[in-house]
Order: C-alpha cells, then structure tokens, then sequence
C-alpha cells in the first residue's frame, strides 16, 4: 500500500511540472500568436474598436503570466476533481458506513471487508486495513484488550495519514496561485499607471494613445489577476471541504470499529 501511495505521489508531481511548464508555454503562444496577429489593430497599433484580444495584447508582458496561472488553476482543478471523486469510492459514503456498521453488528467481519474492497476510495481503503487488524488482534490471546484496541486505533491513524496526502497533493499549488495571482495584477497595474502618467508628464500636449495604453494595461492586468485569483479561491476551498468530508467518513467509520471492539472484543 506505501508503494502505491509512493508512485501516486511522483506521478502527481510529475503531472504538476508538465502543467506547469506547458501552461506557460501554451500561454505565451496564445499571447504572441493570437492576441498579438496583426489583425486585431490599426495602422496606428491599436486595438480595434471593441477587439478584445488586441486590448489583452495591450496589457503588457504580465498578461501571458497571469494566463498561464488560469490555465494552471483549470487543469489541476480537473485533476483534483477526479482524484476526490475517486476517492469518495463507487456508492454512496453514507450507504457505505451504515452497511459496515450493520455488518459489524452482526459480527460479520468478512462481509464487512468485502463491502470495502467493492467500495474502493480512500474511506473503502482504510476501512479494508482496520477491518483487517480488528481480525488479526482479535485471534491474538496474548494481548490484552486494551493493547488490542490501542492497536486498532493506530491503524486508523496510520492508514488515514496515507490516504490524506494523496488527496491533499496539488492544493498547495492552487492556494499558492490564489495569492501570486494578485500581486502579479499588482504589479501589472502599477507598470501600466507608470506608463499612463509618464505620458502626462511629456512635456507639451500629453500623448492620449500612450494614456490610454497604459491605462488599459493597468486595468486589464486587474481584471486578469483578480479573476485567477477568486477561482482559485473557489477551486481551493471546495477540494478543501471534500478532504474534510472524507476525513469525516473515516473518523466516524473508525469509531464504529473501535465501538464494536469495545462491546465485543476480549
């Protein structure tokens, strides 16, 4: 089971720098290529009336940054939601622990086991190793019962601890986002009002077209930053609430096993 836990953990750290890397490069060619066709502006170089790939192309070199951070934030949030709903095993967790409970209370620890290995999932999966040691400790007539049930409690624990970093692996990156998106924004805001007061400050008439561009640069590095930002937000807090639901499942299914033990076990 470490070993699988394992190999899971390098794919996903492989699938987090092939993201990475090929949202920045994706990006970039969109910036380049897309938003910067010729098609999208005047004569002059500025963007079409209502064309708003070119005002995007306007908004600078933070602007294919801030793109690479959305598309980053997408594809793990895709990621993420196939691993939790994976994790929350083929039927309902509810349906699952009830069924367990009933299985326990008919001391049929056999049939428990094997409702676990047709659930799968993180909850199905720690189950399976409880249920396991609770018929392991329980042919053991050397330790006491108390040994016994300590034993329990530390394969829970142990078997929670190797189910949780899988699930929690990648969120680092969208909480990450959630907050370097905004201080990109800033800082693209803050190149644009240079440019946008540079060109007050010419001496003479000020150039409208170079207010304008960095105006627009300013706001659209805001717009781009904020955006990232709120759904990472979002994506962030919502694979947060699922772990914890999962935990949930298998704190209160360890606790039936412990319970069962308590009234049954010797």
């Amino acid at each position: 089971m470490e070993n699988t836990k394992s190999s899971k953990g390098n794919l996903n750290s492989v699938f987090a720098l092939v993201l990475i890397g090929s949202a920045v490069v994706i990006a970039h060619l969109i910036f380049h290529l897309i938003m910067g066709n010729a098609s999208h502006f005047n004569v002059k170089g500025e963007p079409l009336a209502g064309d708003y790939l070119g005002m995007m192309f306007k908004g600078g070199f933070i602007v294919p940054f801030l793109m690479a951070f959305f598309i980053i934030v997408i594809g793990v949030s895709v990621e993420r939601g196939i691993t939790v709903m994976k994790a929350f095993g083929k039927a309902s967790l509810s349906i699952f622990v009830s069924s367990v409970n009933s299985k326990l209370a008919a001391n049929d620890v056999d049939g428990a086991i094997a409702l676990c290995d047709a659930q799968q999932g993180s909850v199905g999966n720690v189950t399976h190793e409880v249920l396991n040691r609770y018929k392991i400790v329980s042919a053991d007539n050397v330790l006491s019962k108390d040994k016994k049930l300590d034993a329990i409690q530390k394969e829970v624990e142990e078997a929670t601890m190797l189910e949780l970093p899988a699930l929690e692996k990648n969120l680092t990156i969208i909480a990450t986002l959630a907050s370097v998106s905004t201080l990109f924004a800033l800082l693209g805001t803050v190149i644009g009002m240079i440019k946008a007061f540079a060109a007050l400050a010419t001496t003479g008439n000020p150039d409208p077209s170079a207010l304008a561009n960095g105006i627009s640069e300013a706001l659209i590095n805001t717009a781009l930053g904020i955006f990232t930002s709120a759904l990472a937000i979002v994506a962030y807090n919502f694979f947060t609430s699922k772990v914890d639901d999962l935990t949930h499942k298998i704190d209160e299914v360890g606790f039936s096993i412990r319970q069962h033990f308590i009234a049954n076990g010797r």
